[in-house]
């Protein structure tokens, strides 16, 4: 039985400034707070319930979507959604003590069933070559052997570390040794790795402001103290860095495109901070998680490459270059770490499964992939110059768009007046999706924009469309 309670939920406010998909949210939970909805009732279908309330059914998708990554609902399949069976509900947060939104953790971030528009972290799934990576994995399959059918090794594949060392050394400049490589499954798993390996908790790490939300979240949760560094047209501002926090044992950064305003760390600044974390004996994680695609001229060398004294740990990911659904990425630490990391990493045991892994091994090393890559910057170089001019056409003085040197996104300013995080909703809502830029940081006032990945954005055209869409929308 559906609950009747699910019928005495507030009536939504159009006119707040809170987007509707929120409401909805705070509405269901404050209800199995107070116990009006208890465990295990049922509450009704999105389509149910946006047809009640007269709201789009992606809203109420979007709403029951983060209920359930918080654990306050379960989906039974046909049997419908319900309140967490065993669930023991805690009072609401104060009025002064906002909730913590989605899009502060990667866990929670609300990842659409099926690819939109302009949404971010997506490579172009339709360039991909699907037959050859087919073919390379029915291959695998045929000469699987006993032993492949075991565990993976904790830090990775042999030959996938082999391969991973030999692509960095040509393509970023990196110098290092196959032993130096530990595959993860993901950004996070690596930074689980080097905050395990590296940091107790307490320490205190830069973060660049505005910055990867998830990066806050991660460190959060390993009990570490993020503090906020600005940037400016030349990336992390050093000297800010070592004025507010000059005894961090670490500092987390994107050199290459400044992840998401994509400059560039300028040579002077990425000197300044080798030589601060050489000085305090800080550690330096590297993000690396789109260099490869540069459209203003040859990709930069990585950060790593100009490290001498071992202090920067290198983190990539093939995620943005081929596509995420393998869940693959690589770490690479100072050689003189490498036993500890060994230690943790058979500790933590969260490898990726040995067939990607085998499979991406034959990808690299037989040329694929870097084909693959002078095929993405090519596809990116247009696709970025398309998406710029059609949706500047369609915006006009409404929205700047700032087509960025290197990178997978553009971001859209806004004027201040903008509310970029209800835009996102409704766009949400019209099945967009879009970053607000004020949620990527922690200043009182932070400055209003979008970001809008151009990667499956096919034409001038489409996107002329989406701008005019987006237009009737502010």
């Amino acid at each position: 039985m559906i609950s009747d309670h699910a019928d005495d939920l507030p009536p939504l406010a159009p006119n707040s400034a809170e987007p509707l998909y929120r409401q909805i949210y705070e509405r269901f939970r404050n209800a199995i707070a107070e116990g009006t909805l208890k465990p295990g009732d049922r509450i009704p279908s999105a389509r149910a319930l946006a047809k009640e309330m007269g709201v789009a059914r992606g809203t109420i998708e979007v709403a029951y979507s983060l209920l359930g990554a918080e654990g306050y609902i379960q989906t039974r399949g046909q049997a419908g959604t319900i309140v967490t069976p065993d669930l023991q509900p805690q009072p609401p947060a104060p009025a002064s003590a906002p909730l913590v939104d989605a899009a502060d953790d990667d866990h929670g971030w609300q990842r659409p069933a099926r690819i939109l528009p302009f949404q971010m972290g997506l490579p172009a799934l339709d360039a991909f070559p699907r037959k050859l990576w087919a073919r390379l994995g029915a291959r695998q399959l045929r000469s699987l052997q006993a032993p492949d059918l075991s565990y993976p090794p904790a830090n990775g594949l042999a030959s996938l570390r082999t391969a991973v060392a030999a692509y960095l050394q040509v393509a970023r400049g990196i110098h290092c040794q196959p032993a130096q490589v530990f595959i993860t499954s993901g950004y996070n798993y690596s930074m689980q790795l080097i905050t395990q390996a590296l940091l107790e908790p307490g320490d205190r790490v830069w973060v660049e402001d505005p910055g990867y939300p998830p990066t806050r979240a991660l460190l959060a949760q390993a009990r570490l103290q993020a503090v906020a560094v600005p940037v400016d047209a030349d990336g992390l501002i050093v000297s800010e860095g070592i004025a507010r926090a000059g005894q961090a044992r670490a500092a987390v950064v994107t050199p290459a495109h400044q992840s998401p305003l994509s400059m560039s760390l300028s040579l002077p600044r990425r000197q300044a901070l080798l030589e601060w974390a050489e000085r305090q004996q800080a550690w330096i994680v590297e993000d690396d998680y789109d260099g490869e695609y540069r459209y203003v001229s040859r990709p930069l060398p990585a950060l790593k490459s100009l490290d001498t004294q071992g202090r920067v740990l290198y983190a990539g990911s093939f995620s943005k270059v081929l596509f995420p659904g393998m869940r693959l990425a690589y770490l690479v630490v100072p050689d003189a770490q490498v036993p500890r990391f060994d230690r943790i990493s058979r500790l933590l045991s969260g490898g990726a499964p040995g067939f990607t892994q085998a499979i991406l091994s034959a990808f690299i090393t037989e040329g694929h992939f870097g084909r693959h890559i002078q095929r993405m910057r090519r596809l990116y170089s247009e696709r970025r110059d398309a998406t710029a001019a059609g949706l500047s056409a369609a915006l006009g003085a409404s929205m700047h768009i700032e087509p960025q040197p290197g990178g997978m996104h553009l971001v859209a300013r806004m004027d201040g007046k903008l509310s970029d995080r209800s835009l996102a909703a409704r766009m949400l809502e019209q099945g967009m999706y879009a970053h607000p830029l004020s949620r990527w940081s922690s200043l009182p006032n932070p400055p209003s924009g979008l970001l809008l990945s151009f990667t499956n954005i096919a034409s001038q055209e489409q996107a002329h469309e989406l701008g005019l869409q987006i237009r009737a929308l502010m």
